[in-house]
């Protein structure tokens, strides 16, 4: 990353809440992230930005704890975690909603919900989530395969929000999803940030990025490669597009 894109990151101003360094990361044999570095301040939106296999999901994996290698640094709160299994981050209040949303089908909405233990005070109460998400208060009795592919969404993350995690990994939230409910996804997690909640945010739509984050870290072959400030993205968005290929 350049030195000069890491200088103007506003966390790194003040103890960042998430610092990744020098993060490098495995499938097997295969080399995928090559010394990744990022800063997430408290109650920040940061996306991730980059073409399909450029290493965005395997960050977030890597964060999390389920990468099968990593070494480096990954600090949360000031405590390093690279050597923490995925179950021990968790308990430090760190939530991931994955791409494929992990809803079980043989499982009503609310068992679902109720599926995964609470790991900090604070997590969000069934009435919560149920203001935040309707629809899962009128489908509770569901089963998961009756739900659209927006319901599994909201399901996903109102099961993390139920955790008391205060950092949500949010990978692809709003792919194929109907334009309504990009919508609807996007004030949540405005809604999510407004009560304090940080999100790390992977997006392959930088428009819809656009209106919910703070800053973007652009990846490219597992490398943060620019950081861009949200206010300067119209400024940069040539840029954007020559590394999106779009």
């Amino acid at each position: 990353m350049p030195e000069a894109a890491r200088a103007i990151s506003p966390a790194a101003a003040t103890a960042p809440l998430l610092a990744v360094r020098g993060l490098e990361g495995w499938y097997g044999e295969s080399h995928v992230l090559h010394g990744i570095d990022l800063d997430v301040g408290a109650g920040e939106v940061v996306t991730l930005l980059g073409r399909n296999g450029a290493g965005k999901t395997t960050t977030l994996r890597a964060i999390i704890g389920i990468l099968g290698k990593r070494t480096g640094s990954i600090t949360y709160e000031g405590a390093e975690t690279i050597r923490m299994a995925s179950r021990a981050i968790a308990r430090l209040g760190i939530g991931y909603v994955p791409e494929e949303r992990g809803i079980f089908a043989s499982l009503s909405v609310h068992e679902n919900l109720m599926l995964p233990p609470r790991v900090k005070p604070g997590g969000m109460s069934v009435a919560e989530i149920h203001a935040l998400f309707p629809n899962l208060k009128e489908r509770a009795k569901s089963q998961g395969t009756k739900l659209s592919g927006g319901e599994q969404q909201m399901l996903a993350i109102g099961r993390i929000l139920r955790t008391g995690a205060k950092l949500i990994l949010l990978d692809e939230p709003t792919e194929g999803l109907a334009p309504v409910i990009v919508q609807q996804i996007g004030r949540t997690i405005l809604k999510l940030k407004a009560e304090g909640y940080t999100i790390v945010l992977v997006e392959q739509n930088f428009r819809f990025a656009q209106t919910l984050a703070d800053r973007h870290y652009v990846v490219e072959q597992g490398r943060v490669v620019d950081m861009i400030e949200n206010s300067r993205l119209d400024a940069n968005i040539d840029k954007l597009h020559a590394y999106l290929g779009v």
